[in-house]
């Protein structure tokens, strides 16, 4: 997905572009939510000093251009109408539709979560109470488009609050995006909130691999060569791509195994992109027979899916000069899931059809890994439709997400009342235990809690019994 950080879509353009893959009545609804929107948002600016509708209609071309659906597009449009305007959520059920009310209500909600810095153990449980909060997955893609046109036009915003917006979108939104398979939103996302976090680093690091990568290119152009020319000779149809990889993740790397950025060498890599399952083995085939393959470090993806349905082989070669070249390879379509994951998706279920990533859906649909630590989840899922009609965010139905008056993060069984709450918080709490305030307001000890409550327990000064 290619940043338009400093350059905005018009509503004429937009319209064309989803006229390439929405029905003239789905354009229709669209331009109908873009017209309510600009309406209702007319008089409101950005920090920018630009009209407020820019952000919208930005935020819903990020979701065109993963081939987002109609209602997904309409909220994207309509997302700040009820926080921001006079607009109530059943003026646009009874406009747009319950389903489009119920993505709207989901972005606001979301919107109202205070993120505060925890350790990482409170980190975890922020992302699992954003997840639990959204009842369609949508709602998280929507507000994972939101927090990318955000960080792009963050220049306007106060140091500090681009340091706080960094952090939290380093923390939460990039591993968001990532768990759900979205790469393209989570590399731009953390090469936004790392240049902005740490712009002397950042800008540091840009310039040295300016560097480093024209010393590869040359390397690259000629391998990319090399590679076309044999995979023409056993008929095998390729796109051969430099891959560079994004700024962030040539950061984390040197942090994390403590390497010059010299020692890096996949800053620039090979994508071949092929039609079928059975041409990806064939290029490899060919790639290791024109070079030597690293023993330890081929990875079948696709045999075994990542987690997030991400599928490709990945192999690192030893090139003519003696200088490790790694190269991915996979077909057109799985190339389009790592760009966009579960969002790629939804174009299969509006047209009724099955994605031909079947691998990939299995391995999803085992769950996404992170799921598979956290819960205990009984369905096995095969087919692409059964998956994404039933990948509604109700997977934490069995929990629920208060917080502390401090803003921990609390998870608890669906159902629980203050008293458990209270045990959670420590036995000598439970035992103390007198009444309970939610939201401010005191409630009985058997008020059923919800997610995004702020629980606070009032205690005696000894212990009961």
């Amino acid at each position: 997905m290619p940043s338009t950080e400093n350059q905005n879509i018009s509503i004429e353009d937009f319209m064309k572009y989803i006229a390439d893959y929405l029905s003239p009545k789905q354009v229709a609804k669209v331009q109908k939510a873009y017209d309510f929107a600009a309406r209702v948002h007319a008089d409101q600016k950005r920090r920018s000093g630009e009209p407020y509708i820019i952000h919208p209609t930005q935020v819903a071309y990020i979701l065109a251009q993963m081939k987002m659906d109609d209602e997904t597009l309409c909220a994207a449009f309509l997302h700040d109408t009820v926080e921001d305007t006079d607009t109530k959520l059943d003026d646009i059920k009874e406009m747009f539709g319950a389903k489009v009310a119920m993505l709207v209500d989901g972005v606001t909600k979301l919107g109202k979560i205070e993120y505060i810095s925890k350790e990482e153990r409170q980190i975890e449980n922020y992302r699992k109470m954003f997840l639990a909060m959204a009842k369609d997955i949508r709602v998280v893609i929507i507000k994972l488009a939101d927090r990318l046109h955000n960080m792009r036009t963050m220049k306007y915003m106060p140091v500090y609050k681009q340091q706080s917006i960094s952090k939290e979108t380093l923390e939460i939104y990039a591993p968001l995006a990532n768990r759900l398979g979205i790469y393209t939103i989570k590399w731009e996302l953390e090469d936004l909130a790392f240049r902005y976090r740490d712009p002397e680093v950042y800008y540091n690091l840009v310039e040295q691999v300016k560097v480093k990568r024209r010393e590869r290119e040359a390397m690259i152009r000629d391998a990319m060569a090399q590679m076309q020319a044999e995979l023409d000779k056993v008929n095998i149809k390729c796109e051969i791509q430099g891959r560079p990889k994004n700024f962030y993740s040539i950061y984390k790397k040197m942090m994390r195994d403590h390497k010059e950025l010299n020692e890096i060498y996949d800053l620039l890599a090979i994508r071949v992109l092929v039609d079928t399952v059975k041409d990806c083995y064939g290029t490899l085939g060919v790639v290791h027979s024109l070079w030597r393959p690293i023993p330890g470090r081929f990875k079948d993806y696709i045999a075994v899916p990542k987690s997030n349905m991400y599928q490709s082989l990945h192999t690192t070669v030893v090139f003519t000069n003696g200088q490790p070249l790694e190269i991915q390879i996979r077909t057109f379509e799985m190339h389009r899931i790592s760009e966009y994951g579960i969002a790629a998706h939804w174009r299969y279920k509006e047209s009724g059809g099955s994605s031909p990533a079947t691998g990939a859906t299995k391995a999803y649909a085992a769950k996404l890994s992170w799921l598979r630590q956290l819960l205990e989840w009984h369905k096995d899922m095969s087919d692409s439709r059964d998956f994404v009609n039933t990948v509604k965010l109700d997977v934490f139905a069995d929990e629920v997400f208060v917080f502390t008056p401090r803003g921990d993060v609390i998870d608890l069984p669906v159902g629980s009342v203050p008293i458990d709450f209270a045990y959670r918080i420590h036995t000598d709490v439970g035992n103390r235990c007198i009444g309970a305030k939610v939201n401010g307001r005191i409630v009985p000890l058997d008020y059923k809690l919800s997610n995004g409550d702020i629980v606070e327990v009032i205690t005696s000064k000894q212990a009961s019994g």
